[in-house]
């Protein structure tokens, strides 16, 4: 194969951004060299070919942007011009296919302004800084130092720390505490991991709570994170009552595993609606109980009645089940008993909800991102940096769902809702 002989080839770029039903797409026309294509086909590496490949589109595109914010093209005389060029500065921006340098505008007495690279740096910043922390309190390894100072320079102090903590913990703390009144979240997933934290000179370990939601648009969006002493009622009561105090309303169903405190707090904070026991975990506890010999049979059955498409036949399977197994592994019959109506509960939805809803499989996504940078700190140096790492790295997630595709399209929720509602209810007897 022979690389391409046209000197460049023509692309459209789309940027597209959605936030909550806000739309605002452009086009950039963006020309790339036929050698950095030939690279990256052909080439021996191809990291190194996506990272020149980024680094050209990324520079053009940082061109398009200033045209639009000065109103004309580069020489061009227009009656409204709003500034004028005045060349660029080199800006390192680290990928995952390489460091890359962006050549950043500059305009004549005004600022030229662009989030292309910011939402890639606020959780490595926070990553950053967690390790400076070590260092200046002077707990971190040999390792953490090297690494510190190859990002940061050779020299850096407590004040340096404070000062760039300043610039990024408001930015947290603002997207963390930010009103959840404009949307209805039908749909709520809540789950946590621990941490280990230094604390008055002694490593604690300290549950981290967060919540994902997904909107009356279909969008998923993470609703908040708060760090508490431990994963008890008190813990999770103090969370769900910041959720309600900054506007969370409108649900209908909670998934969770079955941490008793949580269940608690949940049934406290939500009175009548449903709550959705993780199928994952459920499983989990099941197996844990069953005798090595008959795990995969278990499974096998246990798993068809989650898949059931109805109740009425997933309580058959249930009974079936239970019948076959009740002396071979009575605990595990217990569990799967005593469970099922929760972990069951998906099924009063329209089936195409019922998949994405009965697990927390997708919080505990968001978790292994967390784990990916938890294992570099192991240990973070106070109870602000797990805010700050944490909530930057959210906060970018957040970001990407917003602007992305919509998780679940919710037209025929809305309509299964509104024809609920209008049922008539029926008549209860109370007994005096």
């Amino acid at each position: 194969m022979e690389p391409c002989r046209n000197p460049s080839v023509r692309m459209k770029l789309t940027r597209q951004h959605s936030r909550r039903g806000e739309i605002d797409m452009a086009q950039y026309k963006i020309n790339v060299d036929s050698e950095l294509l030939h690279q990256l086909f052909l080439g021996n590496s191809q990291d190194a070919g996506v990272a020149k490949l980024l680094e050209s589109v990324l520079n053009q595109v940082l061109q398009a942007q200033v045209t639009e914010q000065v109103e004309a093209e580069r020489y061009e005389r227009t009656e409204t011009r709003q500034g004028y060029r005045n060349g660029t500065y080199p800006h390192q921006l680290t990928t995952r296919v390489g460091t890359i340098t962006l050549r950043v505008p500059r305009i004549r007495g005004g600022k030229f302004s662009t989030e292309l690279f910011a939402r890639y740096e606020r959780s490595e910043q926070a990553l950053v800084l967690a390790l400076m922390e070590m260092v200046v309190n002077g707990v971190s390894t040999r390792k953490v130092t090297q690494i510190t100072e190859e990002l940061c320079g050779t020299e850096f102090s407590k004040s340096t720390v404070s000062d760039l903590c300043k610039r990024l913990d408001p930015i947290v703390k603002a997207w963390n505490g930010r009103p959840l009144s404009e949307n209805r979240f039908p749909f709520v997933l809540v789950d946590a991991m621990y941490l280990k934290v230094r604390e008055d000179g002694r490593v604690r370990s300290r549950g981290v709570m967060i919540a994902t939601g997904v909107n009356t648009d279909g969008y998923r969006e993470v609703l908040g994170l708060m760090l508490g002493d431990t994963e008890s009622e008190a813990s999770w009561s103090e969370f769900f009552g910041w959720l309600k105090s900054r506007g969370l309303r409108g649900v209908d169903l909670i998934v969770s595993d079955d941490h008793g405190g949580l269940v608690r707090a949940i049934r406290q904070h939500f009175q009548g609606v449903t709550w959705q026991r993780c199928q994952t975990h459920f499983i989990r506890n099941i197996l844990d109980a069953t005798p090595k010999a008959l795990k995969d049979d278990v499974y096998t059955r246990v798993r068809a009645i989650l898949d059931a498409p109805d109740n009425e036949t997933a309580r058959l399977l249930l009974s079936q089940t239970i019948e076959t197994y009740e002396d071979k592994a009575p605990k595990a019959m217990r569990i799967l008993e005593t469970g099922f109506d929760d972990a069951t509960a998906v099924l009063v939805l329209p089936e195409k909800y019922r998949k994405r809803l009965r697990t927390t499989n997708s919080v505990e996504r968001l978790n292994e991102e967390v784990r990916r940078r938890e294992r570099v700190i192991r240990i973070f140096p106070n109870r602000e940096s797990v805010i700050r790492l944490l909530g930057a790295l959210l906060m970018e997630i957040d970001e990407k769902w917003a602007s992305g595709r919509k998780y679940l399209d919710m037209s025929e929720y809305l309509e299964w809702s509104r024809a609920k509602a209008t049922k008539p209810k029926s008549k209860v007897t109370r007994i005096m």
